[in-house]
């Protein structure tokens, strides 16, 4: 059968399967549905992430970059989006190993083995067939003797509904609803300076659209900044403060908690919205608390709840998820946001990815499912172990080992006053920000993972 695996997303998880799989000596062939490679972290290109260079590099793509005179950023520093694309992946996806199987604008609508329908059992030593979709609607076919999706799930935003669905009207609402993390202080700062902005969630995403909508208050003080959160507080949020391994996160927390305490912020907790309208070209929103329903005008609204995973281009594989978590089964209990922060996930690799589908594994934040405690540096150590698997060295694949920083950030209970410390907090322009737990992407949030 042919050495070639095929790799959908050209993120920091998909590029790093492509460099392990070129140490291995089999040709990866890269599928990427953007115009560039991390072209999910180009959509937040202004966030400057929580985790330093030294967990966002992986090892093999160190290597092939070394090979021709990279020079490798400081590895205390924090990188935004556009760093990692710009001073990383780009240099990265130049490597003629690389560059020679990397297809851009490349748009993957099917998986399948080549021979067989899902239902046929002769599957096992099958090539697959992965269907995508070029700049131009012409579709293609490429053969591969394993998968490995790295597509993340960017690309698809939990809504704003308590229940996982659309609250009502929220599908009408068009371009006065924004996902995820708009550039609020950047490119888009005409569009919400001196506005009422109801920003929804209750992540690291969120505390970063809150931020930003502050800063805007410099520039003009009739901006207002309503923050709706599903729990009671934001204790949770405040997490690690001063003691957490990841310093950049910390202050985020401490950060947000100041603006709150310094009257900056509106916050509305419990927060529950019903359903939303515009009317009079102003943004109504019905929404409970417990003094009743309440309505609310606003001009915009940002939904920072998160994301979830697409299977749907998957349907002809046989695949296994987790009923709640949408991670394989063997993984899921691992990363379970209710029981795990982002640095205590057991190491994992190959064995917790498997699938029925044999040599197929979904990886990188994509492989967490709805769970937000992905970091790169997680990511990188699956495609080294589902890398090994693939190539035969079943010893290498099972010999997973993993250090990350620990921290309570995720899933703690600590108390703002316990976390809160002397320090001043750093200048608007150096503050550190990011989806927990270190964007991105798929990952990645963060298609590209």
């Amino acid at each position: 059968m042919s050495s070639t695996v095929a790799i959908i997303g050209a993120g920091p998880i998909g590029l790093a399967a492509a460099a392990y799989l070129v140490k291995r000596g089999l040709k990866p062939v890269i599928l990427e549905q953007g115009p560039s490679v991390g072209s999910s972290l180009r959509s937040w290109s202004h966030v400057r992430v929580f985790t330093p260079w030294s967990l966002n590099i992986d090892g093999a793509a160190r290597e092939l970059l070394m090979q021709r005179g990279w020079e490798e950023p400081e590895p205390d520093d924090l990188p935004t989006g556009a760093d990692l694309v710009d001073r990383y992946l780009e240099p990265l996806a130049r490597h003629p190993a690389i560059a020679e199987g990397l297809l851009l604008n490349a748009k993957v609508i099917a998986v399948a083995r080549t021979d067989t329908d899902k239902l046929g059992d002769r599957r096992k030593g099958t090539s697959f067939t992965v269907r995508w979709v070029d700049g131009e609607g012409c579709q293609n076919d490429v053969k591969a003797k394993a998968v490995i999706d790295a597509s993340g799930t960017w690309g698809h935003p939990n809504p704003m509904g308590r229940n996982g669905l659309s609250i009502l009207g929220e599908d009408e609402l068009g371009d006065s609803i924004l996902y995820g993390i708009p550039d609020i202080a950047g490119k888009l700062a005409d569009e919400f300076a001196g506005k009422r902005t109801l920003v929804v969630g209750g992540g690291h995403s969120a505390i970063n659209a809150v931020l930003d909508l502050v800063r805007l208050k410099d520039r003009d003080p009739a901006t207002e900044v309503l923050w709706g959160l599903r729990r009671s507080g934001v204790d949770r949020l405040v997490g690690g403060g001063l003691n957490d391994a990841l310093p950049g996160r910390g202050s985020l927390g401490l950060a947000a908690q100041r603006e709150i305490d310094a009257g900056q912020v509106t916050l509305l907790a419990p927060f529950v919205a019903g359903s939303v309208s515009r009317k009079d070209g102003a943004v109504h929103v019905s929404a409970s608390s417990p003094g009743g329903r309440t309505p609310l005008v606003v001009d915009r609204i940002v939904v920072a709840t998160g994301s979830r995973p697409d299977f749907g281009f998957l349907r002809e594989l046989r695949i296994s998820i987790d009923a709640a978590v949408e991670a394989p089964p063997a993984l899921a209990p691992l990363i379970d946001p209710n029981v795990h922060s982002c640095g205590t996930v057991s190491p994992h690799g190959a064995v917790e990815l498997a699938h029925p589908e044999s040599d197929f594994y979904i990886v990188g934040s994509k492989s967490y499912g709805r769970a937000p405690t992905f970091l790169m540096a997680t990511g990188y150590e699956q495609v080294r172990s589902v890398v090994a698997e693939i190539a035969g060295d079943h010893i290498a694949a099972r010999e997973v080992r993993l250090i990350l920083p620990e921290t309570g950030v995720c899933g703690s209970t600590a108390s703002a006053k316990a976390s809160s410390g002397c320090c001043a907090p750093p200048p608007p322009a150096e503050r550190a920000v990011g989806a927990c737990c270190g964007v991105t992407a798929s990952t990645e949030e963060p298609t590209s993972a």
